[in-house]
């Protein structure tokens, strides 16, 4: 069972969604209820509303002009509460795209991070090998070749041949030093 790959944000988000329902319907019924509430927060917007779908609506069916009679209190009251109760489950849906879209943006910038420090890693490790490389380069080509080996091993002889020649000078003079003591 894979539980890191469970997208436990996702879930979350779900859960805000489903409890801003109860939420909304809560603030619709504190909207009926406070007087403070449905004067300022609830008519306004619901007054607003009536006049723009009217007014629309009359447009669309050819009337210009024609003067708009505002909802009564109650109709106000109840479309407005309607109205914050929508609001707040479109603010929380929103919200949650929001912070949807930031937690994967944040994601992909430290996968950027990850792919860009492996790159210069493998930079590193390539301009490394390079180095070591051209160090084994010199080293070979400063290491004696074939020919050179050769001429090497015939002055080695040559120095044996020089001193055997010596050697053999060398023991007739003692010869003669020992016999001239006789």
């Amino acid at each position: 069972m894979v539980v890191g790959a469970f997208p436990m944000a996702k879930l979350l988000y779900l859960g805000v969604r489903q409890i801003s329902k109860p939420l909304a319907n809560r603030i619709k019924e504190a909207a009926r209820r406070s007087e403070f509430f449905k004067t300022y927060i609830c008519l306004p917007p619901a007054q607003l509303y009536h006049w723009v779908e009217m007014r629309t609506k009359m447009r669309i069916m050819g009337f210009r002009g024609t003067a708009i009679k505002p909802l009564n209190e109650e109709a106000a009251a109840e479309l407005g509460a309607e109205l914050l109760g929508e609001a707040t489950i479109f603010i929380v849906g929103g919200s949650c795209l929001v912070l949807e879209y930031w937690r994967h943006q944040a994601h992909q910038r430290h996968k950027e991070e990850e792919q860009r420090a492996a790159w210069e890693a493998m930079q590193d490790e390539v301009g490394r090998l390079a180095l070591a490389f051209e160090a084994l380069q010199a080293q070979v080509q400063a290491a004696a070749s074939p020919s050179a080996l050769e001429e090497l091993r015939a002055q080695v002889r040559e120095v044996r041949a020089q001193l055997r020649a010596r050697e053999a000078h060398v023991p007739s003079a003692t010869q003669a030093a020992s016999s001239s003591k006789n």
